[in-house]
C-alpha cells in the first residue's frame, strides 16, 4: 500500500492543476445540487419491530386521514391571580382563539377547552390541543405564524399563554462558538507549523472535504428522508478527521524535506507512509459509523453512513488534494524544525547569536515528546496505575446512567415550549406531558366492545394511573384508542414501569379475548427506543471492535498491541460517559457547559458514543503506533522505538487532538441538547483518549512489553498480507535506486 500511496502522492505533486480542477468541480456541483434541490423536513422517526411502533402503524391503517404523523400544539392559557379560565371574559378570549387557530390551512383540528374538559380542577389552567396535517418540522411559516400571532392577542387580553409541541420546532440554528472551535484549530495549527501558508492547508482542505460532504447531504435530504442532525454530525465528524488527516500528511512531509529529500519525494514517501496511516485510521471510523446499522433505526443508520461518506471524502483529499497544494505551496512551506516568518525570527536571532554551535545543540535538544516518553519509559508501573485509576474514578458517575429522550421538560426555562410544559404540570400532574396511547386491536375478538371495556378497567386498576379517557372507536368499530395519563413525568422510571404493567395486562386479556393491546405515543416510543439501543449496545460493540481489531492485527502485525487499544479504549469512553451523567445529569459545571436543564442522558448516547470514539480514538493509535513500530521494524530497541516515535508524533498528535477537541466542544453552544451533549460527549471522550490512553498508558505498556508487544504466531504472520504502513517497501526501493524512475511515473501519470 505505501508503494502505490507514494506514487499516487507524487502524480498528485505534479498533475496538481488536474487533482485542484478536480476537487473544485465536485465542490461546485455539490453545491448546485444543494441548492436546487427541495427543502426538506423533518427526518421520519421509527422503530422497527417495536411495540410502540407496531401500533402507529395499526393507527394510521385503522383511522385513515387521522393524520398520527402529524404536528401538534398545545395552547396553554393561564388566569390572572384571582381569576378562573371559567369566568366570561376569559372563556369568550379562549374561545376566539380556537376559531383563529380552526381557520388555518394546515389544521385538521382543534379542540375546544370546554367541549374537551381541558380545564384543571381549580379552574385557573386551560389548554387547546391543535392537530396538524403534515408534521412539525414541514408546516409553513404561515401557519406558525398564524399560531403564534393567535396566542399573542390571547396576551393581549390579559391571559398567560404559552404554546407547547413540535409545531413550532425548527431546524436548529449554528452557534457562533462553531466559528470559535475552527480559529481555535487555526491557531494550533500556525503554532505547530510556524507558518500560515502550512497551517492553512489543513484548514482548506478539510473546509472543502466537509462542503462537498454537507452538499451532497443537503442535496439528498429530501429524497432519503435525511434530518437536520445528519449534516450537523457529518459536519463534525467530517472536520475533525480532515483537519487531522491533512495535519498528520503535512507534518510528515516537512519531516522529509528535514531529511534532505527534494519536494516531490517527500510529498511520495508523506503520503506513502503517514497517507497509509490515514487509509487505515479512516477506515476504523467507517467501521464504526457504518456499523450503527446493526441497532436497526434508520434514522441513526442514515446519520452513521452519511458521517462516514464524509469521512470518506476526507480521507482521499488528504491523499490527493493535500499533495497537490503542496506543490502550490513550494518553499513556502518549510522543513520540519525551520520555522515560517511568522514563528521564526526568534530561533533565527538566536541561531546567529549562538553560531553554528548554537543552532546544532537546539536542533538536537530532545522535545517535550522526548523528554516525557523517556520519562514514561523509565516509570511505566507508575504512570499507567495512574491513568488507569484517574480513568476509572471518571467513569464512575456512569454507574447512575439514566437513560432517556428530550422533550419540552428539557428545553430551556426561556423557551414557551418550556413554559408551556411547565403550565401543564402544575394544572393537570406531570404525567400529563406524557399521556400514553393505548391501542386495542379486536379485530378477532367476537365481541370488540366488551373486550375494550376489559383493557379500560383492567388499566384503571393499576398503579400511577391518574385518569383513563373513554375509548374512541375507528368506522369499523373493531379498533379502540385509550388515552392514560400517568401520576409520574414522562422521562421517569415510574412511568416506564407502568407501561410495562399495561403491556403485561395485555398479555392476559389477549388470551382472554383475542384482542390485541399495544401501547404507544411519544412516551411510550421512547422506552422502546431506549430499550432497543440497550438490546444492540453489546452486538454493536462486538461487531465494531471484532472488526477494527482485526484490522489492527493486519496494520501493526501483532495481537497484543490492537488488544491494548481496544481496552484503553474502553477505558476512555466509559470516562467520557461518567463526565456526560456528571454534567448533564447531576448538573456538575452545567452552568459552563449551558446546560440549562438537567435530566436523563440521551438514550442514543451510548451507542452512538461507542462507535465515534471508537473510530477517533483508533485515529490516534495509528498514527502513534505506527511511528514507533516504524522504529521498531527499523532495528531499534523496543524502549528506544517508543521514544523515537513520540519524538517525531507527539507534537503532531498533541496539536491533532487540540484541533479536534476545539472542533467539537464548538458544538456545545448548540442550541439543540442532543447537539450539545454529542458535542461535550466527543470532546471529553478525545481529551481523555489522546491526552491519558494513548499519550500515557499506551508508552507505559509498550514499555513493560518489551518485544513481546509486537509478537505474532508464525503461521498467521504468514497468513497475513503485507500491507506496509511503515513504509519499508520504500527504503527498499531508494536502496535498490528505484525511487525516482522516470518512465514508471510517465506510466502512472497517463493511468
Amino acid at each position: 500500500m505505501a508503494t502505490f500511496l507514494y506514487k499516487l502522492g507524487r502524480l498528485a505533486f505534479r498533475r496538481r492543476h488536474f487533482v485542484a480542477l478536480i476537487w473544485v468541480a465536485l465542490l461546485t456541483l455539490a453545491g448546485v445540487g444543494a441548492a436546487s434541490a427541495p427543502s426538506a423536513g423533518s427526518s421520519s422517526f421509527s422503530i422497527p419491530g417495536t411495540e410502540a411502533q407496531k401500533a402507529f402503524d395499526l393507527l394510521e391503517q385503522r383511522f385513515p386521514g387521522g393524520s398520527a404523523d402529524g404536528g401538534t400544539a398545545r395552547v396553554v392559557f393561564k388566569a390572572p391571580d384571582g381569576e378562573k379560565m371559567t369566568d366570561a371574559a376569559n372563556k369568550a378570549t379562549v374561545e376566539k382563539t380556537v376559531a383563529e387557530l380552526s381557520d388555518g390551512s394546515e389544521v385538521v383540528s382543534v379542540a375546544d377547552p370546554y367541549k374537551a374538559h381541558a380545564v384543571s380542577k381549580d379552574g385557573t389552567i386551560a389548554y387547546a390541543s391543535v392537530r396538524y396535517e403534515v408534521p412539525g418540522m414541514e408546516l409553513k411559516d404561515a401557519s406558525r405564524d398564524a399560531l403564534e400571532d393567535a396566542g399573542q392577542q390571547a396576551r393581549d387580553a390579559g391571559l398567560t399563554v404559552e404554546i407547547g409541541g413540535d409545531a413550532l420546532q425548527t431546524t436548529p440554528e449554528a452557534a457562533s462558538s462553531e466559528i470559535i472551535g475552527l480559529a481555535v484549530a487555526a491557531v494550533v495549527l500556525v503554532i505547530t507549523f510556524g507558518s500560515l501558508i502550512a497551517a492553512g492547508l489543513p484548514l482548506l482542505t478539510a473546509l472543502i472535504g466537509v462542503g462537498i460532504g454537507v452538499s451532497v447531504i443537503t442535496a439528498l435530504a429530501s429524497a432519503l428522508d435525511l434530518g437536520s442532525t445528519t449534516s450537523t454530525l457529518a459536519m463534525m465528524i467530517g472536520l475533525a478527521v480532515g483537519i487531522d488527516y491533512a495535519l498528520f500528511i503535512v507534518s510528515r512531509y516537512r519531516a522529509e524535506l528535514a531529511e534532505g529529500r527534494d519536494r516531490e519525494e517527500a510529498v511520495g514517501r508523506a503520503t506513502g507512509t503517514a497517507g497509509s496511516a490515514v487509509v487505515f485510521a479512516g477506515l476504523t471510523v467507517v467501521i464504526a459509523l457504518v456499523g450503527l446499522a446493526v441497532v436497526n433505526v434508520p434514522m441513526l443508520t442514515k446519520m452513521g453512513v452519511a458521517a462516514a461518506g464524509t469521512v470518506v471524502i476526507a480521507v482521499l483529499i488528504a491523499l490527493t488534494m493535500v499533495p497537490a497544494l503542496l506543490g502550490y505551496a513550494g518553499r513556502k512551506v518549510k522543513p520540519a524544525g525551520e520555522k515560517g516568518k511568522l514563528l521564526g525570527r526568534g530561533k533565527k536571532a538566536a541561531a546567529k547569536a549562538g553560531g553554528e554551535e548554537g543552532e546544532k545543540a537546539a536542533a538536537d535538544k530532545p522535545n517535550m515528546g522526548t523528554r516525557w516518553a523517556s520519562f514514561v519509559v523509565r516509570r511505566p508501573v507508575a504512570v499507567l496505575l495512574l491513568g488507569v485509576l484517574g480513568l476509572g474514578a471518571a467513569a464512575l458517575p456512569a454507574t447512575s446512567l439514566e437513560l432517556g429522550l428530550p422533550d419540552d421538560g428539557s428545553q430551556p426555562t426561556s423557551t414557551t415550549q418550556r413554559r408551556a410544559y411547565d403550565l401543564l404540570s402544575e394544572g393537570f400532574g406531570p404525567g400529563f406531558n406524557g399521556p400514553l396511547v393505548v391501542v386495542v386491536d379486536a379485530k378477532a375478538s367476537d365481541a370488540p366492545k366488551n373486550a375494550v371495556t376489559e383493557v379500560s378497567d383492567e388499566i384503571k386498576g393499576l398503579k400511577n394511573v391518574v385518569t383513563v379517557t373513554p375509548p374512541t372507536y375507528n368506522k369499523s368499530g373493531d379498533t379502540a384508542t385509550i388515552t392514560v395519563i400517568p401520576d409520574s413525568k414522562p422521562s421517569s422510571v415510574s412511568t416506564e414501569d407502568l407501561v410495562h404493567s399495561i403491556r403485561d395486562a395485555g398479555t392476559g386479556i389477549t388470551a382472554e379475548t383475542d384482542a390485541k393491546v399495544l401501547v404507544t405515543g411519544t412516551t411510550a416510543m421512547n422506552i422502546d427506543f431506549s430499550q432497543k439501543l440497550n438490546d444492540a449496545l453489546v452486538p454493536y460493540l462486538i461487531l465494531v471492535v471484532g472488526l477494527a481489531f482485526l484490522l489492527l492485527i493486519l496494520v501493526f502485525r501483532s495481537i497484543l498491541v490492537p488488544l491494548k487499544a481496544a481496552l484503553g479504549f474502553l477505558l476512555s469512553v466509559l470516562a467520557a460517559l461518567g463526565a456526560v451523567v456528571a454534567v448533564f445529569q447531576w448538573g456538575w459545571l452545567a452552568d459552563l457547559f449551558g446546560v440549562q436543564e438537567t435530566g436523563p442522558v440521551m438514550s442514543m448516547m451510548p451507542i452512538f458514543m461507542v462507535g465515534v470514539v471508537f473510530g477517533l480514538a483508533m485515529d490516534y493509535e495509528v498514527f502513534l503506533v505506527t511511528r514507533i513500530r516504524e522504529a521498531y521494524v527499523h532495528g531499534e530497541r523496543p524502549g528506544q522505538a517508543v521514544v523515537t516515535g513520540f519524538r517525531h508524533s507527539a507534537r503532531v498528535v498533541t496539536a491533532a487532538a487540540i484541533i479536534m477537541i476545539a472542533v467539537f466542544s464548538g458544538f456545545i453552544g448548540a442550541s439543540e441538547s442532543m447537539v450539545k451533549m454529542i458535542g461535550f460527549g466527543l470532546a471529553i471522550a478525545v481529551l481523555f483518549d489522546a491526552f491519558v490512553v494513548r499519550m500515557a498508558i499506551v508508552p507505559a505498556v509498550l514499555a513493560l512489553l518489551g518485544k513481546t508487544a509486537w509478537w505474532l504466531p508464525k503461521w498467521l504472520d504468514r497468513a497475513l498480507p503485507n500491507v506496509d504502513v511503515e513504509g519499508e517497501g520504500l527504503r527498499t526501493d531508494a536502496e535498490a535506486g528505484k525511487d525516482t524512475d522516470p518512465d514508471e511515473d510517465r506510466t502512472l501519470a497517463r493511468v
